[in-house]
């Protein structure tokens, strides 16, 4: 990543931290553990920032691009290569059940599928947000971010305790279907197919969020509302949109906040946005080489965490996760994004 972004990496490998903290410290630490976790989750506060950090930059990065076939390609490379060597890693350790085709599309967590490993569960998110970003882009509406935050925030307020849980479960293949069909008509070369494509995924996509996914309705909204929020803030800082139009997303935490049921939820959301704008008010600074590599590998540090903690006592645990990560990220990650660059490169060529 580019200095100029070196504070987004810093703030992912804050994030990444965060994770293994709440998943090692009950191990490590019990008493801390039990003080802690009742007015602060450091896991929730971790995948917030993860979050917020993907609706500042995912978007962006397609927009720039302006390129579709490109972006999916830099996607499926960047998240694909060490996703399917976490799962090889849950097939040996614990039996994995579901769908396959849930597992291989990361939208599991709103398909009703158990994740095959815990953490799994934030890239069925992701998932959805980049479908709805290319949707929101093929229409011509992705400059909405700060409106697409608030209507989220409304439907979560609105539908807190209305909305279903889990209501396609069973069927994940339904569902999967759509938005495959959305998708490859939002990557072809007609317009209007890609048009029709862009609404199947807008409808699709927002409708597991509202009945499908794991987490409660207003939960699954919320998340996908805090990346928009992200989006929006990258816009006032580029100047498309003003700094008073962006501050309305702070909205989305304190709606975060209001729905919560615990404590810890509650600190967690404010947590995680005041991380996020202190980084973006420091964005200026060095940043420490500490943090810039923490965020070099913070995803491998969050995918590999949960396997190496089911074999290793947490004291070795914690240390052989970076020390892994610093592997997987040179011999998966960066050849990966390479090939990646150069099959887009070769496959999807700049438009203009």
């Amino acid at each position: 990543m580019s200095k100029r972004l070196a504070w987004l990496d810093a703030l992912r490998g804050l994030a990444a931290v965060l994770v293994v903290y709440e998943h090692a410290i009950a191990a490590l630490w019990p008493a801390m553990h039990q003080a802690s976790g009742f007015w602060f989750a450091a896991g929730w506060c971790g995948v917030m920032v993860f979050f917020l950090a993907s609706g500042y930059i995912v978007p962006a990065s397609l927009e720039r691009r302006d390129n579709m076939r490109a972006f999916w390609i830099g996607r499926a490379f960047r998240l694909y290569p060490l996703w399917a060597l976490c799962v090889a890693g849950a097939l040996l350790l614990f039996p994995v059940t579901g769908s396959p085709l849930a597992h291989l599309s990361m939208l599991q967590d709103l398909l009703g599928v158990p994740s095959a490993v815990s953490v799994l569960w934030t890239l069925s998110y992701e998932m959805a947000f980049y479908l709805l970003v290319s949707a929101l882009f093929t229409l011509g509406a992705h400059r909405r971010s700060t409106e697409l935050a608030l209507v989220l925030t409304a439907a979560a307020l609105a539908g807190a305790t209305l909305l279903p849980t889990g209501l396609l479960t069973g069927a994940p293949l339904v569902p999967l279907a759509v938005l495959a069909a959305g998708l490859a008509a939002v990557l072809s070369s007609h317009d209007r197919v890609r048009q029709a494509g862009a609404a199947v995924l807008l409808v699709a996509v927002v409708g597991l969020l509202a009945v499908n996914g794991r987490l409660p309705a207003w939960q699954s909204l919320i998340v996908v509302a805090t990346m928009f929020s992200g989006t929006a803030l990258y816009r006032a800082e580029q100047g498309q949109i003003s700094w008073a139009k962006a501050w309305l997303v702070l909205a989305v935490p304190g709606t975060g906040v209001l729905l919560s049921p615990g404590t810890n939820l509650k600190t967690a959301f404010v947590a995680a946005w005041a991380i996020f704008l202190a980084g973006m008010a420091l964005r200026g600074r060095p940043v420490p080489y500490v943090l810039s590599w923490l965020g070099l590998v913070s995803y491998s540090v969050y995918l590999l965490h949960p396997l190496l903690l089911r074999v290793l006592p947490a004291v070795w645990a914690v240390p052989a996760t970076f020390a892994l990560s610093a592997l997987t990220w040179r011999w998966v990650e960066a050849p990966a994004q390479r090939l990646g660059r150069r099959l887009a490169a070769r496959l999807a060529p700049d438009p203009s």
